[in-house]
């Protein structure tokens, strides 16, 4: 049995929107992925040309600033990886 006090994160969902051959996305990736291993998040990865296919809307509404990251399904930042705020959030 817990204790009542512990504190028990919420796992929160990180996703960085890419395209093939984007440098600053493969940048933010290598960024994305130690900073989430400390909340034990496995950052996810969707190219919005490959989505275009089912999901033509993201790619018309991110596909010009990329990257962008997601976090639980909402912009939290775009071409640069804003890792005190996004470590901040994560806590949360």
């Amino acid at each position: 049995m817990s204790h009542p006090f512990e504190s028990h994160p919420t796992a929160h969902a990180v996703t960085l929107l890419t395209r093939d051959g984007c440098g600053l996305c493969h940048t933010a990736l290598a960024q994305l992925r130690p900073l989430c291993a400390e909340f034990g998040i496995e950052v996810q990865t969707v190219d919005v040309d490959v989505a275009a296919a089912t999901d033509p809307g993201l790619r018309a509404e991110y596909g010009d600033r990329l990257p962008v990251v997601l976090l639980d399904g909402r912009e939290h930042s775009y071409f640069d990886v804003d890792e005190p705020r996004l470590r901040a959030d994560l806590a949360k």
